[in-house]
């Protein structure tokens, strides 16, 4: 089972000759999305007194980050790198009231 499979996140994909598109990062940041950065420590399987890094970046939603979550269940799960801590930080980078579509037409010589 992959991640995106079990990750619900309430967005409606488009489907295209069936399969399935991700939203665009401008759909997400109009849906309340913001873009949240991790920094995880784990544990190495091999050496369990030595720490290793993964920076992860995705769009997700405060204050429950579902999609955080979601990779953080994936990866206690499925992967052998036991979790020693996590830091993140969330930052909205537009709302949809920041968002105004205009119509125009620009000539250039």
């Amino acid at each position: 089972m992959d991640f995106f499979d079990t990750l619900d996140i309430g967005l409606a994909f488009a489907t295209v000759e069936g399969e399935h598109k991700m939203p665009s990062e401008l759909e997400l940041q109009l849906k309340g999305y913001g873009l949240t950065t991790a920094e995880i420590i784990y544990r190495l399987p091999d050496y369990p007194k030595l720490l290793q890094t993964y920076v992860w970046q995705e769009y997700d939603i405060a204050p429950k980050f579902p999609v955080l979550y979601g990779f953080l269940d994936f990866w206690e799960r499925e992967l052998d790198g036991p979790l020693h801590s996590v830091r993140f930080v969330h930052k909205k980078l537009i709302s949809p009231s920041e968002w105004r579509a205009f119509e125009g037409e620009f000539r250039l010589n």
